[in-house]
């Protein structure tokens, strides 16, 4: 060891970002379906930091199942052919704090007792680490009280997982990555 390393001070941890609109969104990434798939239903939102303050520069990866409940196994989600859907997707806020995805609802199989639901990963500037949650379905509000993860949240928690139906069709779901109205994120051991 030489006599100069017990003088030295650890590197400090780093954040993550603020690069991600830059590096790693790629062509279609965003549209899991067609737009203009039959099937197709936009699923979009807004990014907030703790200030209530749209983020500009955030990237959310979703993953789901098939609008029959089935999990894809299917190649190609970097790559898209414009029909094969293979239940991921990559989006970039825009300069407001907007997200978009192109997608199809998620379907459930019966008898599991779970409300379907679209995994969400969101990566932001001042994170040292991405955040997991969730973002079930309006439209299956008579699932969520036997679903043994949403029936543990209090109301105002299971409020900031839960998109709303907007008049268009589309399902608009914001993130708040803290403060007051801070979304239930998941924690991975």
């Amino acid at each position: 060891m030489s006599p100069n390393a017990s003088k030295l001070s650890p590197t400090p941890g780093q954040t993550v970002g603020p690069f991600f609109g830059y590096a790693l969104p790629y062509d279609g990434g965003e549209n899991l379906v067609p737009p203009h798939h039959r099937e197709s239903v936009r699923l979009h939102g807004y990014v907030y930091d703790g200030d209530g303050d749209p983020i500009p520069d955030a990237l959310l990866e979703i993953w789901q199942a098939d609008q029959h409940g089935n999990i894809p196994r299917q190649e190609g989600s970097l790559h898209r052919d414009g029909y094969t859907f293979t239940g991921f997707g990559r989006a970039a806020t825009d300069a407001a704090g907007h997200y978009q995805f192109s997608t199809v609802v998620p379907g459930y199989k019966d008898g599991s007792g779970k409300a379907p639901f679209i995994a969400a990963a969101v990566f932001s500037r001042g994170l040292m680490n991405k955040l997991h949650t969730r973002i079930y379905l309006p439209d299956h509000a008579s699932r969520h009280a036997a679903d043994p993860f949403l029936s543990s949240l209090e109301p105002e928690e299971l409020s900031t997982v839960v998109a709303a139906r907007a008049e268009d069709g589309s399902l608009q779901h914001d993130i708040h990555l803290q403060g007051v109205r801070e979304t239930v994120f998941l924690a991975f051991d």
